[in-house]
């Protein structure tokens, strides 16, 4: 473990180089910060830091720069994480608050995430398996053709037009809503074939031939929609420096979907706000990167994942307060929606 002076040299380290994007000397160290050493202590202590991985040397006669070692260290022992201004949370609150659907929300919610932190921004569209139904609408718009609208407690809305096998009257579509209702009401997506598994039994025959036909599209239309979706904004961000090498790798990974999917996915099991520093990715692509991620949810109950993804040299304090800041206003959102 390193003594609080030589954490404080490295704190200041990564401090500087963030801002500066240059290489740190001690001189510039002992002129900037208030350390309370002399420069010749302060070049014992990175000599030490160096040793043990947490900086190192890009080329001879410059200064230090932090590692993935380094930077992990720092975020773990960050004393706080730098919150948003007044003016800031205002201004999320009304931006994200205009939104008048899920799509609008994701939308905003992505290029919001990448002004606030001149990050790639990443946001994951809320599971179908994780969501519970809120109404079910049958809209009849034909003698033989009704519309059926399916609508989650995370705002979102799926629906199919569908050809029934006889007409049928207004008042036999309204009670089958109410009974599909009264079954769905709050049923977890996952749960819903078991649910209405024997619901044609509880209705009048002449009923059941159109009642099996809403039904298996209703079933059809969660199964066709069981993947999952991701969206990302804020790649002209990457024309920063730290990314001239490696920005193909950067931009085909974006492009995969997949390779998204897997990095938000894989920090599932951890709560709260992650983060995972270059080697600490995965993808040989991704290895020169870091990423931020916070869970978002309706209640206590996480539906998704968001997070950004820049360069490892990225000011950690203030991206994790944007992140779990945007990914708490959406979860208020979305319970209230």
């Amino acid at each position: 473990m390193l003594d609080e002076r030589k954490l404080a040299v490295l704190r200041a380290i990564v401090e500087d180089y963030v801002s500066t994007n240059e290489p740190v000397g001690s001189k510039a160290l002992a002129d900037r910060h208030h350390l309370g050493v002399s420069p010749a202590t302060i070049r014992n202590d990175m000599a030490a830091l160096e040793e043990q991985g947490y900086i190192h040397q890009p080329h001879t006669s410059a200064g230090r720069v932090p590692t993935d070692k380094g930077y992990r260290l720092f975020v773990d022992r960050l004393s706080q994480i730098k919150p948003l201004s007044a003016a800031e949370r205002r201004a999320i609150e009304t931006f994200l608050a205009g939104a008048v659907d899920l799509d609008e929300i994701v939308m905003r919610t992505v290029r919001l995430l990448a002004q606030l932190t001149r990050q790639v921004a990443v946001v994951q569209y809320p599971s179908l398996t994780r969501s519970t139904v809120r109404h079910v609408e049958i809209v009849p718009v034909a003698e033989r053709r009704v519309m059926l609208v399916l609508i989650t407690n995370t705002g979102r809305v799926e629906q199919r037009v569908i050809e029934l096998p006889e007409p049928v009257a207004d008042d036999r579509v309204a009670h089958l809503r109410a009974v599909l209702n009264s079954c769905l009401d709050g049923c977890g997506l996952s749960d819903v074939p078991d649910t209405v598994a024997e619901l044609p039994d509880r209705l009048p025959i002449e009923d059941r031939p159109v009642a099996a036909t809403i039904l298996s599209v209703l079933l059809e239309t969660l199964v066709e929609r069981h993947e999952e979706k991701i969206v990302f904004a804020g790649a002209a961000n990457l024309a920063a420096p730290d990314f001239s090498v490696g920005l193909r790798a950067v931009l085909e990974a974006l492009e995969e979907q997949v390779v998204l999917m897997r990095l938000l996915g894989e920090t599932d099991d951890l709560p709260g706000l992650t983060v995972r520093i270059g080697s600490e990715n995965p993808y040989t692509g991704l290895r020169g990167t870091s990423i931020v991620a916070a869970g978002y949810g309706a209640g206590d109950k996480e539906l998704a994942r968001l997070g950004v993804l820049g360069p490892t040299r990225m000011d950690y304090p203030v991206t994790m307060g944007a992140v779990r800041a945007v990914a708490r206003y959406v979860g208020q959102i979305l319970a209230g929606s």
